[in-house]
């Protein structure tokens, strides 16, 4: 058989002395980075990388397409830039998966270096090699360290975003003056919350050329996963490092000026507006964490837009990176039995409605947001949260169910990054251990910060079910959330309400639950 492309540039690029000259390092496919830990510490020719692919991996969930062609053509271009700089590049197709590819390298180069997988799940693979055919070292790129997540919360949780947020700010002195933050506050999230009305413009996503080493990711995606749901354009899958740096250029100049005001905006004709859209590069570690925080700490931009990101790269990224850490994957969650990492602290266990698989329900937002995901693997944060985490967590849904759909359906999905970010906050399935309440709104708050009901053949101020949908389950689980201040409102208009309109709060419940389990559009 032939080689592929791939393969005959790898060859044509790679040179210099054998293999047991070097030390050799396993490089996992999320930290695809030259300037990360050992590979920026030594001279080239004094390395060589392993780097696998795993079919077992990419079969082990029906991942989205584009996230598979994405992390498979950024790690055989990262083999390509590695070997033309004078690294020695070892690529395996691993049918056993990464354990297996290490153990086997181990034996004939002695043991491997690996820099701690950011994966729970790589980690526990990978985990009986430890001490033998694997020496770890720290992963060289998150910004903050175990000790600061630690002193944020010194008596354990419950733990807060803001508290951790706060203390790395402070003892940086990022974004502060005089030991204040600028602006006055830590958080300018209250002057983020504009719909957006058409004006500005929103930027055109980038498109890039696929060259034949993407082509051939493409093709091998279709061939072998051809199950998969989800759209494959691999005219907009970044690549290269160069794509990378186009990406991040595009992001700095084009969305962040206009970023902070309309964060928590949705519209039908955009699935980012001004969001960034890195989250792909950065969780592979294309574009470093600390680099980009840094380019937008030197930027001339507005500050509620400067701080909005830096609250995401900064703050949550790096704390839902400690929780899940700290949790064991939310196998270890105070308070709550869950060594499946299946915590539902509401007791939700309904199925995940098919219209998360791409059935109509004829909700427009739903309907909306679920189409873009299928079609981009993206859709910015406050869809994920307030339309497909809050419609979700209406219904009932089992919070790991939920869980595993963003984990297959998001083009940035990793264990550490879903189940925080499910688990912990869209469906409040781990109570009030890192988040302080449940995320939930009826059809107000999605008529105010998008356009999704204009198109919609429900009226958000007359006969929308969300709206029937939130009383509902504010009576489901009262008893559970009494006492929790953030709900004293809600919970008191609630006492207030009709009983006939909580008797059709319930009804519509229970209809629109048994019909979207049935696949049917309301």
């Amino acid at each position: 058989m032939p080689k592929s492309t791939f393969r005959r540039e790898l060859d044509r690029r790679t040179t210099g002395p054998g293999p047991k000259k070097r030390t050799w390092v396993f490089v996992p496919y999320d930290q695809l980075h030259g300037a990360l830990g050992l590979l920026a510490e030594r001279d080239p020719e004094e390395l060589g990388v392993l780097l696998v692919e795993s079919p077992a991996k990419a079969a082990r969930r029906p991942y989205h397409r584009q996230k598979l062609a994405l992390v498979l053509t950024n790690l055989r271009h990262f083999a390509l830039e590695q070997a033309a700089r004078g690294v020695l590049v070892r690529h395996v197709v691993s049918p056993g998966g990464y354990a297996d590819a290490v153990r086997a390298a181990a034996k004939e180069l002695g043991p491997l270096v690996v820099h701690e997988p950011a994966e729970r799940e790589l980690r526990e693979e990978l985990a009986p090699l430890l001490g033998s055919a694997l020496t770890q070292r720290p992963h060289a790129g998150w910004l903050t360290t175990e000790d600061e997540f630690r002193r944020s919360a010194p008596d354990g949780p419950p733990w807060r975003m803001d508290a951790f947020y706060r203390l790395v700010r402070r003892e940086r002195g990022v974004l502060m003056s005089d030991g204040k933050p600028l602006g006055g506050r830590f958080s300018h999230d209250g002057d983020n919350r504009k719909p957006w009305k058409g004006t500005p413009p929103v930027p055109a996503p980038l498109r890039f050329t696929p060259d034949a080493v993407t082509e051939e990711v493409g093709a091998l995606v279709e061939r072998e996963f051809a199950s998969h749901p989800g759209t494959l354009d691999l005219d907009t899958l970044s690549a290269t490092l160069e794509d990378a740096e186009a990406s991040w250029r595009w992001a700095l100049e084009c969305c962040l000026p206009s970023f902070g005001p309309f964060e928590d905006a949705m519209s039908t004709k955009s699935a980012s507006l001004f969001h960034t859209r890195i989250s792909p590069l950065l969780n592979l570690h294309r574009l470093l964490p600390s680099r980009v925080l840094a380019d937008v700490l030197a930027a001339k931009l507005p500050l509620q837009s400067q701080e909005g990101f830096v609250r995401q790269v900064l703050g949550w990224r790096e704390y839902v990176r400690h929780v899940h850490r700290e949790t064991q994957g939310f196998r270890a969650v105070p308070g709550l039995a869950s060594p499946d990492a299946a915590p539902s602290f509401l007791g939700a266990a309904n199925p995940l409605p098919k219209a998360y698989w791409g059935a109509r329900s004829g909700l427009a937002c739903l309907d909306q947001v679920v189409g873009d995901v299928w079609r981009e693997a993206y859709s910015h944060h406050i869809t994920r949260l307030m339309i497909l985490g809050n419609v979700a967590m209406l219904l009932d849904v089992s919070p790991r169910e939920l869980t595993d759909w963003f984990w297959v359906a998001y083009a940035d999905a990793y264990d550490w990054v879903v189940e925080p970010n499910v688990l912990g906050m869209a469906t409040f399935g781990a109570g009030e251990v890192m988040t302080t309440k449940p995320y939930i709104a009826g059809a107000a708050y999605v008529h105010r910060m998008s356009d999704y009901c204009k198109g919609c053949q429900f009226a958000p101020k007359k006969d929308c079910p969300l709206t029937r949908l939130y009383w509902a389950f504010l009576a489901r689980h009262e008893a559970k959330l009494r006492g929790n201040h953030r709900l004293d409102v809600p919970l008191a208009s609630l006492r207030k309400r009709a009983e006939a309109q909580r008797e059709l709060d319930a009804k519509t419940f229970v209809e629109v639950t048994e019909a979207l389990a049935r696949g049917e559009a309301l």
